[in-house]
């Protein structure tokens, strides 16, 4: 066996594999036509069992005709898969500069030392994993933490303990104190400044942001959660998953793209402004999660 299988296998082999075959076959039939399909796949397997098994490796290695070693390095390369079971809640904090020069190192080893684990690691009971990340595309909130998809601001140690007593209890996102909120965006055309918020249509107890779409056979309505993290949107378009819209200014009509892509999927990201200084970057593939805040100097 070469090194790099060798590796592979030591990897993804020790965890016990629970899912059905039938399940991954059912996620694979319904992503195997989107575009970047491998992702789609894979995406679509993390998101209903929580992470990616050595069985579903090898099943979509199998369907998808790509050498499994290629299905294994898209699974390591993009830190939002896992080849593990993770806990109840998922903990993810960043190390970036940013976050880095405002204390993230001391944070994570005040959580690290609450839940009595290191970094990549869940606690025995399953109740919670923690992970770090490089950035989480919003420099000027940090040290940021994101808990249970809850993106949590200017975190600092004497905050933890709430915030993990606060996820055990399932309030992660609810409060609205001052110190530990999740971020809810107030998003507006780049081009004519106008207001996108929708407060008719909320979404995530929140107003939803809504704009203008072009897609095949329709031309209408697009609605995305302005509480950061959320991955909740909806259209009125019929176009089958992996379609691409043109979205729009719903006040001036200017095209909303502006040469950045997306991540995952190389669509071309949706931007709209935030304040003063940020950009709220959106896929508009329909079926792909991916989304940043980029933060100017």
């Amino acid at each position: 066996m070469a090194l790099r299988e060798l590796k592979m296998a030591e990897s993804i082999a020790p965890v016990a594999d629970t899912m059905e075959p039938q399940s991954i076959e059912r996620l694979i039939e319904e992503n195997a036509q989107a575009p970047a399909a491998l992702i789609a796949i894979l995406q679509a397997i993390q998101r209903e069992h929580g992470y990616l098994s050595a069985a579903a490796l090898r099943e979509v290695s199998r369907a998808t005709g790509r050498p499994l070693v290629d299905v294994y390095g898209v699974a390591t390369f993009y830190r939002a898969f896992s080849l593990h079971p993770r806990g109840k809640h998922v903990v993810s904090a960043c190390l970036g500069t940013a976050c880095h020069v405002r204390g993230a190192h001391a944070v994570v080893g005040e959580i690290e030392r609450q839940l009595g684990i290191r970094a990549g690691g869940t606690t025995e009971d399953r109740e919670f994993s923690l992970e770090t990340v490089n950035c989480l595309g919003a420099c000027a909130l940090g040290p940021v933490v994101v808990i249970d998809g809850h993106y949590v601001s200017k975190v600092g140690k004497e905050k933890v303990r709430p915030l993990l007593d606060d996820a055990r209890r399932g309030r992660v996102g609810g409060r609205n104190d001052g110190e530990a909120t999740s971020l809810s965006l107030v998003a507006h055309c780049s081009h004519c400044r106008a207001s996108l918020m929708d407060p008719d249509h909320p979404f995530d107890g929140l107003p939803s942001i809504r704009l203008a779409m072009k897609g095949p056979g329709a031309t209408g309505w697009w609605r995305i959660s302005s509480r950061y993290g959320s991955n909740k949107r909806e259209t009125n378009s019929t176009a089958p998953r992996g379609t691409v819209l043109s979205v729009y200014c719903t006040h001036c009509g200017e095209d909303l793209s502006d040469g950045w892509k997306c991540p995952a999927c190389r669509a071309p990201l949706v931007s709209l402004g935030v304040g003063e200084l940020a950009r709220l970057r959106v896929c508009p593939r329909l079926g792909c999660d991916g989304h940043m805040l980029d933060v100017a100097s």
